[in-house]
């Protein structure tokens, strides 16, 4: 790992550890050199896996992609600043555990969903506004009167 601020490549690991159950791991080094601290995030890099999109196209998965959605989702909502983050590795493991070569957009779409569903009910509508292109105000009903008759009354 080379030095941020002097290049070297010499650099001594002080402290790792493990974050969202072992997806990522980051780790506190020090520059042999310059003496310098920092940080790294490691995170395991998820084999090369196509999404099939709706019009029949492949492209390459793009995890920025997803982050960005669930983030919009999200968007001053009350939810933990990683939520995003946490919701793409859960998703990510689940494909992986899958070990498919190639995914339809529907699969991660509704793996999303699900949990977007458990996090927070405004994001998932939110979400599945745009997944499920609402055309009209009686598809945004129809969402939220089901998610309604889905929640625990009290």
């Amino acid at each position: 790992m080379r030095c941020p601020y002097c290049q070297a490549a010499d650099t001594q690991v002080l402290d790792t550890r493990k974050l969202d159950h072992g997806a990522t791991i980051r780790r506190r080094r020090r520059c042999e050199r310059c003496g310098r601290r920092f940080t790294t995030v490691e995170r395991v890099e998820p084999p090369s896996l196509l999404v099939v999109k709706k019009s029949g196209n492949r492209e390459p998965y793009d995890r920025n992609k997803v982050i960005g959605g669930i983030q919009t989702a999200l968007y001053r909502r009350p939810i933990a600043p990683d939520a995003a983050e946490r919701l793409v590795n859960e998703v990510e493991a689940e494909l992986m555990a899958r070990d498919l070569a190639e995914v339809p957009t529907a699969v991660i779409g509704d793996l999303l969903m699900d949990r977007l569903r458990e996090v927070d009910e405004v994001a998932y509508i939110r979400f599945a506004s745009v997944y499920r292109a609402f055309n009209d105000v009686g598809k945004l009903r129809e969402a939220v009167d089901a998610l309604r008759d889905e929640a625990p009354t009290e």
